[in-house]
Parts: C-alpha cells; structure tokens; sequence
C-alpha cells in the first residue's frame, strides 16, 4: 500500500474503532458500521461492489451490505486494517494510491465531522498536493450534474474546471476542503464560494454533486 493510502486507511480504523459502531457519519442514513461495512465490501467484494455504480446490480450490493453490516464490529475494524486479499486490484500499490487516498482520506473526515467538537487537521503539504492531483483528475466527473460554471482554486491560485457553464461560482479552499466539497459534503467543508448569490444557493441545494 502507497504511504498515503495507508495512513489514510489506519487512521479510518482508528476512528471507527474509537467511535464504535453506532456513532453517526456523515453519510446520510449510515452510522460507523454501515460505514465500516462498506469499506470493507467495496474492496472485498467485488461482486457486490459494482452495485454502487450500476442500479441493476444495486440489489445484490444491498444484500451483501446486510451479510457485513451483521458482522460483528471488530472483525470490520480489523479487515479494514488488515487491507485488501492480494486477489483485489487494490492489492496493487498504484491501483490502492488512485483509488484510495481520497476514498480513506473523505471516509476519515465523515467520522471526524460528524462529532460536535471537531477540528481540521493540520496536512502535510506533500498530502494536499496529492489531493489536489487526483482532484485535478476526477473534477469534471464530479462536477457533472452541477447546475453552475464550477472553478475549484487553491490558495495559491491554481485552479481546475470542474463544470463549464454560466454564472460561475468558484469554490477556493486547501485541496483537503476543496476535496470534501466535491465528494458532497459541502456543509462540512471549509471552503469560500465566490459568485452569483442565486448560483451559490443551487450549488448548495444539489444532491448531484459528489458521491
């Protein structure tokens, strides 16, 4: 597993376990073990796991989310830990560091900010830049449904087109903010949205951006 990848995978561990299993997320509808549950079928599982991007196989998925949900908690806490079998592309270092950092990175966050008394974390610049690379690659796929031009910019000015359209709004923030206003969880996230007041409240309003 790439470094970042893994520390992100331990520290969601971490949490999961410190939290325990009935604790709220930022999921809606999830608690940590649903959350739980789902990391683990997602690389697990890779016959149920396509119901998360394909509605005819969502049925199937559900039905294996119940198996794992059922489980007993620590056994989640300690297959997440344990990481992928070597048979799950996941297994693979450069397959685990595209596909994972950000999924561990948000699913951490959705632990951390679902409790009262959180506070962001202080991130290594060599991290953020990390964020921001595969952001750069999955902006516009995130940003498809969104009913506004759509500019993500960092601090220091870089910036990535997430939807073309007009009025535009740009969302400026770390790349960590900026990665968890993409993945939908644009309450939580310590951003600064720049634009037209009516564009502003649609992007706020749509269920259509993120995951």
């Amino acid at each position: 597993m790439s470094t970042h990848a893994k520390r992100e995978r331990l520290l969601l561990a971490d949490l999961l376990e410190t939290a325990g299993p009935d604790a709220p997320t930022l999921c809606e509808g999830w608690t940590t073990r649903d959350l739980a549950a789902h990391v683990v079928v997602r690389e697990r599982r890779p016959d149920a796991a396509g119901g998360m991007l394909i509605k005819q196989l969502a049925p199937r998925l559900d039905r294996v989310m119940a198996e794992y949900t059922d489980k007993p908690y620590e056994e989640l806490i300690q297959l997440i830990r344990t990481g992928p079998p070597r048979f799950s592309p996941f297994s693979l270092k450069p397959v685990d560091e595209a596909s994972n950092i950000i999924e561990f990175y948000v699913h951490a966050e959705d632990v951390r900010r679902a409790q009262p008394d959180w506070s962001p974390r202080e991130l290594d610049p060599v991290f953020q830049d990390a964020l921001w690379s595969r952001l750069e690659r999955t902006a516009r796929l995130m940003g498809r449904g969104v009913p506004t031009g759509l500019v993500l910019r960092r601090p220091d000015g870089q910036t990535v087109v997430a939807h073309r359209g007009t009025p535009v709004v740009t969302v400026t923030g770390e790349p960590s903010e900026l990665v968890l206003f993409s993945y939908g969880r644009q309450s939580q996230a310590k951003v600064d949205l720049d634009g037209d007041e009516d564009a502003i409240a649609k992007l706020h309003e749509t269920k259509q951006l993120g995951i």
